[in-house]
């Protein structure tokens, strides 16, 4: 009882509740590793699976966990069952996303589900009363396809009028196409909701995400950064002979905390990086960040 009492005390000095929907993931481990280290107190969600337990010691081990990170079970598929983890916070990180280059159901239910699940958690957060500011995690997929017809070597630039060709993308079939139709509806659908209800919503579009990792898993974009440097064809094959790919170096992961409490726009950095150095960014301290919308 003691110690309860004492959790609950240690929560109460903290500088608000923030919840990161995702966080046995490479980017939501982070956050959630960087918000404790910051004197924030955490809700996460991890997708339950009955059938597979999950190790998530990587969580309640991290420094602070014990008195100041609670972990719930919720579902993309269910979005009401993110009510609780949202219930009485100051921000949301929504970083939780179905992560397939293989199509095993029907596109239209993945996306359905996704971009559902999404809508669901921004309600939740706008019911809540608390939530100041949701940060949702895009992918620069729902940026980079279109059929210009330019040159892929042209340099371009690429603002926020810039998304991905939906038409094209399921035309082309090119690899992930469906994994690039889902972010790129979503985000419009997220950022469509927040201007229509008033939510400050922010969303950020992270490329091909390096670095080092606290998940126990081998993070898919690492692995297939560390494959198109040597070659294999893996996922991402179309990748491969291409002179350049966008990179996004992600420890230290202050530039998301930065967006939970900083006013107006932020501006970042991108790195257009040539597959050869890939490797070289794991001996550099290279510190990179994303564009946000």
């Amino acid at each position: 009882m003691q110690e309860r009492k004492c959790e609950i005390e240690n929560m109460e000095e903290s500088k608000g509740r923030v919840c990161v929907t995702g966080g046995t993931g490479f980017i939501g481990s982070w956050i959630i590793k960087n918000l404790l280290q910051h004197g924030y107190s955490v809700n996460t969600t991890v997708r339950s699976n009955p059938e597979h337990k999950r190790d998530i010691s990587f969580l309640t081990n991290l420094p602070g966990a014990s008195q100041n990170l609670q972990i719930l079970n919720a579902d993309l598929s269910n979005p009401e069952s993110f009510s609780a983890a949202i219930e009485g916070c100051i921000g949301v990180f929504h970083v939780a996303s179905p992560v397939e280059f293989e199509l095993k159901e029907p596109e239209e239910v993945m996306i359905k589900r996704t971009t559902d699940g999404a809508v669901g958690i921004l309600k939740a957060c706008l019911n809540s009363n608390t939530v100041k500011r949701v940060i949702y995690t895009s992918s620069s997929s729902a940026v980079l396809y279109h059929n210009s017809g330019k040159d892929d070597h042209e340099e371009v630039v690429l603002d926020e009028s810039f998304w991905s060709d939906v038409d094209y993308l399921r035309a082309s079939k090119i690899d992930g196409w469906f994994y690039s139709v889902s972010k790129t509806l979503t985000e419009k659908a997220v950022l469509e909701f927040g201007e229509e209800s008033g939510l400050d919503v922010v969303t950020l579009v992270p490329t091909f995400v390096l670095g080092p990792f606290i998940c126990p898993k081998l993070p898919s974009s690492v692995h297939a950064s560390l494959s198109l440097a040597f070659g294999d064809r893996g996922p991402f094959g179309s990748f491969r002979h291409q002179w350049c790919m966008w990179m996004t170096w992600l420890e230290p992961i202050y530039f998301y905390l930065n967006i939970l409490i900083q006013k107006g726009g932020i501006i970042a950095h991108h790195l257009w990086l040539r597959l050869k150095q890939c490797l070289k960014l794991f001996l550099l301290n290279t510190r990179n960040f994303s564009c946000q919308r």
